[in-house]
């Protein structure tokens, strides 16, 4: 069934109204009718089973049939601090670590990180990176839509990491202590992950990093490239976790 997202003011007592994009693609992509079944998400982990009642070229109104709450969402949230990579790849890392369950991004302007953006064109980028996280939202069924924020330093970072429950940066270099052993005493629900750029972290950033109580993990034997790490480390630690 499709799933569409929608702020909660959209939510009345016992219908919806959708706009936008969305209300476009139900008429005019999805061809769909009056009578046809859709799911809607407040994006609070709030599931509603809606009919479509009625069909406009901006927008759509459904009636709701039931109300329940999400089951895609895993207990512990997830923030994933990515350092800037080349390319398109950080698409790719949002829309695979969206459909894993992570539920926050922040890009982190690191000392080996080749891409280099300035504020100017970055709310730009930013801009593209939500709506690629809301998109593979919607196909992955979850009940949230995860939030990306504005670029920060590595010092940033490590302050907004501070706020949560607690944190892991894989290492290369790290041979002893890997996500089991992080996850085995773990108790809080916020957990923070770190990933490297094309050429790693500096040894001067893990230092700083581990002497903020931040755990230095190892993620195995191979190192994974930037786009590949964010992937492994979040499906491991969820699993982990239950």
């Amino acid at each position: 069934m499709p799933k569409y997202f929608v702020t909660p003011d959209a939510v009345k007592e016992n219908e919806i109204e959708i706009t936008g994009e969305d209300a476009k693609h139900i008429g005019t992509v999805l061809r769909a009718k009056i009578g046809e079944k859709i799911t809607v998400c407040d994006g609070y982990n709030n599931d509603y089973d809606c009919v479509i009642t009625e069909i406009e070229k901006q927008k759509v109104i459904a009636k709701i049939e039931s109300k329940e709450e999400c089951k895609a969402e895993a207990q512990t949230k997830i923030t994933l601090f990515q350092a800037l990579p080349k390319a398109d790849k950080m698409e790719l890392i949002i829309q695979k670590c969206t459909e894993i369950g992570v539920c926050q991004y922040v890009p982190v302007s690191t000392e080996r990180a080749v891409v280099k953006i300035d504020k100017n064109k970055s709310a730009k980028k930013v801009e593209r990176w939500q709506k690629i996280a809301e998109s593979a939202a919607k196909q992955s069924g979850r009940g949230i839509i995860p939030e990306v924020k504005d670029v920060v330093s590595f010092d940033e970072a490590i302050k907004m990491a501070k706020a949560l429950d607690g944190a892991i940066i894989p290492y290369e270099l790290e041979e002893e202590r890997g996500i089991k052993e992080f996850a085995k005493g773990f108790e809080g629900k916020s957990i923070g992950i770190f990933i490297g750029p094309e050429g790693g972290f500096s040894k001067n950033e893990i230092e700083k990093a581990v002497s903020e109580g931040i755990m230095s993990v190892t993620l195995g034997r191979r190192i994974l490239r930037t786009e590949t790490a964010g992937i492994v480390a979040s499906a491991v630690l969820l699993y982990e976790l239950g």
